[in-house]
Parts: structure tokens; C-alpha cells; sequence
């Protein structure tokens, strides 16, 4: 199961598993017009809000349906528009808190059993907001942050039968880019502040999801996996050099 695979991150990490032998069900509150597809198998989609736990419990009573067995649960599905912290709603903020936090504990807590059996895994997605200040996505990034936390103590109570891990999500290319990070220009300035002077793309977060599934992470479980190019450039950095600039100009 990948939750919220039909676009973006999410889809990439489909194709990769898909593209891998996996048979992938992935799910969100509409259908899309087109499901991912690699290698000639394509993805099945069942309708769900993963916010909901009686929904979560029917999306994994109908894998085991149709599939018999559940190997690989990737809570992907979360996000966060931006929102000034001072005036949020508390509506809003349990909205935030139920996708990105409460969901794939939800999630988790439906798919244990058949996990245990299967001695498989959970890869929860995350974001470098868990890491850092993230200022006018504040619950979001606490709501991450949790997340991070959770992982780390379900793979103590839940281990050896069920591994868990994490993925720290970096600045990622996605279909709709100019929502996050702005203009073209804007996009390039960006990737060249990285260390691999390039932003992510989903397939790295795809890779990095089917390493942590793969018998090749047996010994890996707890971990927080940062697939972010070497994260982001320190400001203060930007600005001692700026200075130093100006008073030798």
C-alpha cells in the first residue's frame, strides 16, 4: 500500500515499486483520471480518506481481499498549505495533524497484523520541516516531527516482526513546483544552493523506498533516511559572505 500514490512523490514511489515486481495498492479520497503504470503493471486504486480509521481498517481488509497477503505500507499521503501560525484555525491545525501524523499511525495500526505475518515494513515519509524551523508551515513540520517519533518507537514495539523507517524528504521537483518554490528562476537558484547542485525528483524518494522494502535493509529499522542532496545551505553562511563582499567592494 502507498497512501496518496497518484501524484507527485507519491506516484513515483508507485512506479518504482511496481517497476520492482510489487503488486501496489494505493489510495485517496477521489479516483484520479489515471492511475501509475511501469513495466506493463499498473496500480489499483481504492477510494479512501486515510484521516478516518474506519476507513484506513476497510482500505487494508480489501488488500487482503484481493491480494491475500501485505508486505509494504508507505504512509506517503500529507502535506500542509501555507498557514500563519498566530491565526490558524484549530480546525485547520487538527486537519494538518490528522493527515500528517494521526493518518499513518491509523494506517499502521490497520495493517499491523498482516504486516506481522508477512514480516514486513512500514516507510513512513517525512520531511527536512521535522528538522528544521519551518516558519508558516508550523504544524506541519511538528506534525512530521512527530511522525519521525513515532517511527522510532514503533519499530521498538513492533520489532523483530516489523521493520520501520523513515524517509526525511528534501526540496523535491514535483508537477506543480511554482506552488512551493516560485518562478523557473527561482527553481534554479535553489537547486544551485545545494551541495549536488540539483533538486530532488520522486523517483530518489521511489529508490529510497524500495531499498528500505527490500531484503538488502534487513538490519535497517528506527532509521531516519535524508534524501535531500546534502540539505539545505545554512542563511548566515549567505550572509557573511554578502557582507564580506560589500565591504571589500
Amino acid at each position: 500500500i502507498v497512501t496518496g500514490g497518484t501524484r507527485g512523490i507519491g506516484a513515483a514511489i508507485v512506479r518504482k515499486l511496481l517497476g520492482s515486481g510489487c503488486a501496489v495498492v494505493t489510495c485517496g479520497r477521489q479516483a484520479p483520471d489515471a492511475l501509475p503504470e511501469a513495466e506493463g503493471r499498473v496500480a489499483t486504486f481504492v477510494a479512501c480518506d486515510v484521516r478516518d480509521p474506519a476507513q484506513a481498517q476497510t482500505l487494508v481488509d480489501e488488500v487482503i481481499r484481493q491480494h491475500g497477503r501485505l508486505d509494504t505500507l508507505v504512509n506517503n499521503a500529507g502535506g500542509s498549505p501555507q498557514a500563519v501560525a498566530a491565526t490558524a484555525s484549530p480546525r485547520f491545525s487538527d486537519a494538518i495533524i490528522a493527515l500528517n501524523l494521526m493518518a499513518p499511525l491509523h494506517m499502521s495500526q490497520a495493517a499491523y497484523p498482516h504486516l506481522k505475518a508477512a514480516r514486513g515494513s512500514i516507510i513512513n515519509i517525512a520531511s527536512v520541516s521535522a528538522q528544521r524551523p519551518s516558519p508558516g508551515t508550523a504544524i506541519y513540520a511538528a506534525a512530521k516531527a512527530g511522525l519521525l517519533s513515532l517511527t522510532k518507537s514503533l519499530a521498538q514495539e513492533w520489532g523483530p516482526e516489523i521493520r520501520l523507517n523513515a524517509i526525511i524528504v528534501g526540496l523535491i521537483e514535483t508537477e506543480n513546483a511554482e506552488l512551493t518554490y516560485g518562478s523557473e528562476a527561482a527553481q534554479t537558484r535553489i537547486a544551485a544552493s545545494l551541495p549536488l547542485r540539483r533538486m530532488g525528483r520522486g523517483a530518489d524518494v521511489g529508490d529510497a523506498v524500495a531499498f528500505l522494502a527490500s531484503p538488502a535493509a534487513a538490519y535497517v529499522s528506527g532509521a531516519e533516511l535524508a534524501v535531500h542532496g546534502g540539505g539545505e545551505r545554512p542563511l548566515f553562511l549567505e550572509i557573511v559572505a554578502e557582507e564580506a563582499k560589500r565591504q571589500t567592494s
